[in-house]
């Protein structure tokens, strides 16, 4: 079986799992667990699309997660737009975003488009921050983008009034579906030519440009592209909650993601997914740790950089590619090993 029918399968039978979830459980607090798990694995699915496999050192994810949050609040609030409609124009408003930091970064490389996406990440935090005239006084002195309040009664995506107490349940099978989504466009760029593109990019520029492939070019688009569904996660996160503010922007948050790629393992397909397991099994189980509990997160996070720094990914890849003994050359080598 080849990867990509494997990678179907695999995929195939675990969202049909988790789609029994909700039917074998009436605990709405795991039910909201995992929802929220569905949108920060959309967020490391596509991550892992430009640091993985692009190379492409950004950490504008964030930025990008929050511009779909707050596109959504803002056009539902002041526009009185439907969430529905709200949703792939907030996708659409972080790609124009994505790309205006794309041409400003993406000529720069390593470390230089770190330091710069996370510069522009901040800077956006601040303007929203110290955003303080009254735009409108419809419900007292409310700024633009909210300033630290944030914004809210911006309307929900209609669920609470069609399922009732069982809204949640609806907004869980909408997450699966978005990060079923995000999962399969991220499966066939990494197996495509697009993929094969990308990696000689980031393994070799110089050939990869020699044969023509445009490295500027390429990784907008990468990065472009690989936004849409980062704001489609700040869009529903922000339908889910109701509420945006300038936590979507938590360095911590940032941080938190980025250890889940690289626990993972870094331009791998299920990488990203391994990591957000793993990372959130943890991150529950400590919660009760207090400040250990972070201690406890980058601890994990050192062990698996210096033990495998390949992450889950490239661990279960070795296990699999060992070769196996037949009994015959067993028995040959345990003969060997007991001769004086």
């Amino acid at each position: 079986m080849n990867g990509a029918r494997r990678d179907a399968l695999v995929g195939a039978v675990l969202v049909a799992l988790f789609a029994l979830v909700p039917w074998l459980t009436s605990s709405r607090y795991i039910v909201s667990q995992l929802t929220l798990c569905f949108i920060w694995g959309v967020v490391v699915v596509q991550w892992n699309l430009v640091l993985g496999v692009g190379g492409i050192f950004s950490l504008a994810q964030m930025a990008l997660f929050g511009c779909g949050a707050y596109a959504t609040a803002m056009i539902g609030y002041y526009g009185h737009w439907p969430l529905w409609a709200v949703l792939p124009l907030a996708g659409a408003v972080t790609v124009l975003l994505s790309m205006l930091i794309g041409w400003a970064c993406l000529r720069l490389r390593g470390p230089y488009v770190a330091l710069l996406t996370l510069a522009i990440a901040q800077v956006i935090l601040v303007l929203i921050v110290n955003d303080t005239d009254c735009f409108t006084q419809d419900s007292g002195c409310m700024p633009l983008f909210g300033g630290v309040r944030g914004i809210g009664q911006f309307g929900d995506l209609g669920f609470r009034e069609w399922f009732g107490p069982k809204w949640n349940v609806a907004d869980y099978y909408l997450g699966l579906l978005l990060l079923a989504l995000a999962f399969v466009f991220s499966a066939v760029i990494i197996r495509g030519p697009l993929g094969l593109a990308f990696k000689a990019l980031r393994d070799n520029p110089g050939y990869a440009t020699a044969r023509g492939v445009s490295r500027f070019k390429y990784q907008l688009w990468l990065f472009a592209l690989s936004a849409f569904f980062t704001g489609l996660a700040g869009a529903f996160y922000a339908a889910h909650f109701k509420v945006v503010g300038p936590t979507v922007f938590s360095f911590q948050t940032l941080l938190f993601l980025l250890a889940m790629i690289v626990v993972g393992g870094m331009g791998s397909t299920w990488g990203p997914l391994l990591g957000l397991a793993l990372l959130m099994l943890a991150d529950e189980g400590m919660k009760e740790l207090s400040d250990l509990r972070n201690i406890g997160i980058g601890s994990l996070l050192a062990a698996f950089v210096v033990i495998w720094p390949q992450g889950i990914a490239g661990w279960l890849q070795r296990l699999g590619a060992r070769p196996r003994r037949s009994p015959a050359e067993s028995a040959v080598s345990t003969r060997a090993e007991s001769r004086p």
